[in-house]
C-alpha cells in the first residue's frame, strides 16, 4: 500500500498578523517552524512514501532551505501552489507519480501536533472505506439560524450526535481524489475542504476520531495553546 501526503502551505494567514513573518506556517513553535513540525509528522512514518508541499512561488527557495536545514531527504518535495487551498492541493495531486489505488492524505500545514496514531487510523479507514477524514464531535449545542438585518434568528437545533467538526488529514484513493478535484474544477465549484469535494463526487467518507490537540493555528491564541500542548508531550 503506497501512501502520499500533501500539505498545502501557500496561505498568507492574515488573521495571525505577526510582524516580520510572511505566513503563519513559518512561525516558531518550540523553536521549530510550524511547517517543519507538520512535515516531520508524515515524513517520519515509514508507510508514507512521499510528502508534497504546495507553497507560493516566492517561498519555494525558503522552504527548500528549511527542509535541508532540518535534514529531510528526497521523500519530501515542493511544488508551486495556487491562490486557494483547493488549487494548491490540485497542483500537488497532479504532480504525484501515483497509482489509482494509492492513498492520498491532505493535511493542513498549520496543524503541527497531529499524532502518528491518528495518521495511522486515517490510513486504515481509507483502506477500508475508500475515503476518510479526522473529526471531533461537537461539544457546544449547534443552532441553525437565519441571517437578518437585525442579526441572527434561530430556526432550529441540530442534535450534537449528528455533528462532527472536521480536522485533517483528509484522504481517499488517488483516482477518487483526483476525480473529485477534476469535477469541481470543471464546474467551478469551490469546496471548504477535501471531504466536500469527495461528497459532491458521490464518494462515501468515513470519520476517524481526532483530538483537541490537533488544532489549526490561525490566531495568536492558538499558538500559545499549541506551545502548551507541545510542552506537555515532552
Amino acid at each position: 500500500m503506497v501512501v502520499h501526503a500533501i500539505l498545502p502551505a501557500a496561505g498568507l494567514g492574515t488573521r495571525m498578523a505577526v510582524s516580520g513573518v510572511s505566513a503563519k506556517q513559518f512561525l516558531s513553535l518550540g523553536g521549530v517552524p510550524i511547517l517543519i513540525h507538520s512535515v516531520r509528522a508524515f515524513a517520519d512514518k515509514l508507510n508514507v512514501s512521499t510528502v508534497t508541499l504546495a507553497v507560493r512561488a516566492t517561498e519555494i527557495d525558503h522552504v527548500r532551505a528549511q527542509l535541508k536545514q532540518y535534514g529531510f531527504g528526497d521523500k519530501v518535495r515542493v511544488v508551486t501552489g495556487g491562490e486557494t487551498r483547493q488549487e494548491s492541493v490540485a497542483a500537488a495531486l497532479r504532480s504525484l507519480d501515483a497509482g489509482d489505488d494509492d492513498i492520498v492524505l491532505v493535511h493542513d500545514a498549520v496543524r503541527p501536533l497531529i499524532e502518528p496514531a491518528t495518521i495511522e487510523r486515517t490510513i486504515e479507514a481509507i483502506a477500508k472505506h475508500g475515503a476518510a477524514i479526522v473529526g471531533v464531535g461537537a461539544i457546544d449545542t449547534i443552532k441553525l439560524v437565519e441571517r437578518t438585518a437585525d442579526g441572527a434568528i434561530i430556526t432550529g437545533t441540530v442534535p450534537r450526535e449528528r455533528v462532527v467538526q472536521a480536522q485533517t488529514p483528509q484522504g481517499a484513493r488517488y483516482a477518487d481524489m483526483l476525480r473529485a478535484f477534476d469535477e469541481a474544477e470543471v464546474d467551478s465549484f469551490a469546496g471548504t475542504d477535501e471531504a466536500s469535494l469527495l461528497e459532491r463526487a458521490g464518494i462515501t467518507v468515513a470519520v476517524v476520531q481526532g483530538s483537541s490537540t490537533n488544532l489549526k493555528i490561525t490566531q495568536p491564541g492558538d499558538l500559545e495553546l499549541a506551545e502548551f500542548y507541545l510542552k506537555a508531550r515532552r
